[in-house]
């Protein structure tokens, strides 16, 4: 039972209380005056006004309620080095003993997790504790225990304006002895011009290290690494090659420092989107017909392409003896073109090309030795290809896998995907090649050749080789074999897709990795890192994928398209995953790689601190020993050496209330009456 005295009054306050005063004032001129029976008028006053005011005894029948404290248990990667682990667990145990002895106390325990991907990065304690603050009555709320290593990354930014309620205590599960290595990207662009180099920088961060020069080991996909040296905490820069299109994946590593709390922070991956400037391109035309026009159209279209067209207007079998520099319209550089810079171009495009004297042999040579020196051709061949002055009767033989038999294949036919074509990426679902039979338009005229090398992806009349795609040297050749593909940019019978394959074939052409039919890559899709072999092959071996920390795992496969296989494996470490199936090599970035989790793993109190003291809490290392737990009322300390404290708020329920009118009842009434009678009476003698 609780009691309590209320107030009800039967007026507002104000004329209560201005009665009370006039009142007052008439008893003060009374005694001013020395009249008789003035002890009689203060008691009968004094009985008016509490009748005015209508006092009532409240008793309440109450339920204590228990205190809430909330325990924040760290299971974040950062948490499994050392031995945080075990001391977690033996605080959260003895936390839990230590408050069921307490009395009138409850405990709820909630745990904090942090992943690999940049979405739950990082160890968000104060969400966790927000979480299950939204459960408890603040009236209820006792304090808060984390038992972390203290690297936690949502801190409150002003722990004053935090309005938790009360005490929140840090007990810090690491060491204050611990060592550590890291290295940190300072600048790290996110895209570069192919064939050109960035610049990145970074720098070595050691705690309780000795400080000496580190050997940093950069490397840039599966190139040779370079070493340099650095000195710990001095920011280094290095330039970096951004080789190919897409992503140039560049790691900076460090030896382990003898004795340190993890070497998982001992590496830094940043991702250089590569992105071509722009696209050089040679056309070179021979004797005029109707797709000449469509060829430079689709390279114009393009504003990322630059075009140089080199014509010939005059048609071989039109020889009159007049010399071929008083026949140009212009002085052409074809020296400047085909020897000084012809390495300058990204690709050679011939279209229905003969041999003649503008391009000598030797220009022709130098071509083929571009091709051999990693650049590329394209060549698109009608009945020229079949003759004798065709290009494969000059210098670029050597380079050229379909060899012409003589014979020009007159008819009509759908140009159609070899099996070969369903596999490789240049062909591979090709708009329209659905089915059995394609949606689009026909073609009339083929080159009939005979090939030995390369990969025959289309095929045409009689299924004769249509588009033959090979590799000479460290360069690529593209035949097309036919000269009607025009029709398809002119819309005959619905047209079809010679734009996409066009840049298919320029992309592959130019070695972009998305369209290597022979290929291996891993790509990060949610928790899971999918890997991808591209193959010409009918089945793909199994990938060993050596994850950051060093441990192994091998992935089957499984075709899922024609030239294409995959496997997956779930994402347990953030970094680089190398992979491998014994014939080719490659690097995936899986998980946030330069994670916030593993950018510092030493142990510290610092970042708790501010909160811990702008709520009258504490930080403790669980390496002295267990703190005691204790309970302490509203305004008192909850902390000091060896002991931190929750706050006991002494809340309850109301089960019952019964209130008791004091001058509600005839009792009141007659003593009222009684001290106005003993005033008159006192007032008559």
């Amino acid at each position: 039972m609780d009691w309590s005295i209320s107030f009800n009054p039967f007026l507002p306050w104000a004329i209560v209380v201005a009665l009370g005063a006039v009142g007052l004032l008439l008893v003060a001129l009374m005694a001013y005056a020395r009249t008789r029976g003035l002890l009689l008028r203060v008691l009968s006053l004094a009985f008016l006004l509490a009748a005015l005011a209508n006092p009532t005894i409240r008793s309440e029948e109450r339920e204590p309620l228990t205190d809430i404290a909330v325990a924040v248990i760290d299971r974040s990667l950062s948490q499994e080095n050392g031995e945080r682990i075990a001391r977690t667990n033996e605080a959260e145990a003895a936390l839990k003993q230590a408050v069921a002895r307490l009395p009138n106390t409850e405990l709820r325990t909630v745990e904090v997790r942090s992943g690999i991907s940049a979405d739950d990065d990082g160890t968000r304690a104060f969400d966790a504790l927000n979480r299950a603050l939204a459960d408890i009555p603040p009236e209820r709320f006792a304090g808060a225990l984390m038992i972390t290593d203290g690297q936690i990354h949502d801190v409150p930014a002003d722990p004053s304006k935090a309005n938790l309620g009360g005490p929140v205590h840090g007990l810090i599960t690491g060491s204050k002895s611990e060592r550590d290595r890291k290295v940190v990207l300072d600048k790290a662009p996110r895209f570069g011009i192919v064939g050109k180099e960035q610049t990145i920088a970074f720098h070595v961060e050691e705690v309780n290290g000795p400080g000496n020069p580190v050997s940093v080991s950069i490397s840039v996909g599966r190139g040779e690494p370079m070493v340099i040296e650095a000195i710990p905490g001095q920011s280094v820069e290095v330039t970096v090659p951004v080789d190919h299109g897409g992503q140039n994946i560049v790691e900076v590593g460090i030896p382990p420092l003898e004795g340190e709390i993890s070497a998982q922070n001992n590496r830094a991956v940043t991702v250089i989107e590569g992105v071509r400037d722009r696209l050089r391109v040679l056309l070179v035309s021979g004797e005029p017909h109707p797709g000449e026009r469509t060829w430079r159209n689709l390279l114009k279209a393009d504003a990322s392409v630059d075009l140089v067209h080199f014509t010939i207007l005059r048609p071989p079998e039109k020889q009159d003896g007049t010399p071929t520099k008083e026949l140009a319209l212009i002085a052409f550089p074809t020296r400047e073109l085909f020897v000084d810079k012809l390495d300058e171009f990204d690709l050679v495009i011939f279209d229905r090309y003969r041999r003649q004297t503008v391009l000598p042999a030797v220009y022709m040579s130098n071509i083929a030795r571009y091709v051999a020196d990693g650049g590329a051709v394209l060549i698109a061949s009608g009945p020229d290809l079949a003759e004798q002055d065709g290009l494969y009767y000059t210098p670029l033989s050597d380079i050229i896998a379909a060899a012409p038999t003589g014979q020009i294949l007159e008819g009509a036919f759908k140009p159609m995907l070899t099996e070969q074509g369903r596999k490789h990426p240049v062909t591979r679902e090709l708009p329209g090649s659905a089915g059995e039979t394609p949606s689009w338009g026909r073609w009339f005229r083929l080159v009939d050749t005979t090939t030995s090398t390369g990969d025959t992806v289309m095929s045409g009349l009689d299924g004769k080789p249509l588009l033959v795609l090979s590799r000479a040297g460290q360069g690529r050749v593209a035949q097309l074999l036919s000269d009607q593909g025009w029709l398809w940019a002119r819309g005959f019978e619905g047209g079809g897709p010679q734009t996409e394959l066009l840049r298919r074939m320029a992309h592959w052409l130019m070695k972009e990795p998305d369209l290597e039919e022979e290929a291996l890559e891993g790509t990060q899709a949610g928790g899971n890192l999918v890997i991808e072999r591209r193959t010409m092959a009918d089945k793909a071996d199994p990938v060993t994928v050596t994850l950051p920390s060093g441990k192994t795992e091998t992935i089957p496969l499984r075709e899922i398209s024609p030239g294409r296989f995959q496997g997956s494996l779930p994402i347990t470490e953030a970094g680089l995953h190398r992979l491998g199936d014994g014939k080719l090599d490659a690097v995936a970035a899986a998980g946030s790689a330069n994670a916030r989790e593993m950018s510092s793993l030493v142990a510290t109190a610092q970042v708790l601190a501010p909160v811990a003291a702008s709520t009258g809490g504490s930080v403790q290392w669980l390496e002295d020993g267990m703190p005691q737990l204790v309970k302490v009322a509203p305004g008192r300390q909850t902390a000091g050496s060896g002991w931190v404290g929750l706050k006991a708020n002494d809340a309850h329920r109301v089960l019952a209330v019964s209130d008791i009118p004091l001058f509600a009842t005839l009792l009141s009434l007659g003593a009222l009456l009684l001290a106005f009678c003993a005033m008159w009476y006192r007032e008559g003698r």
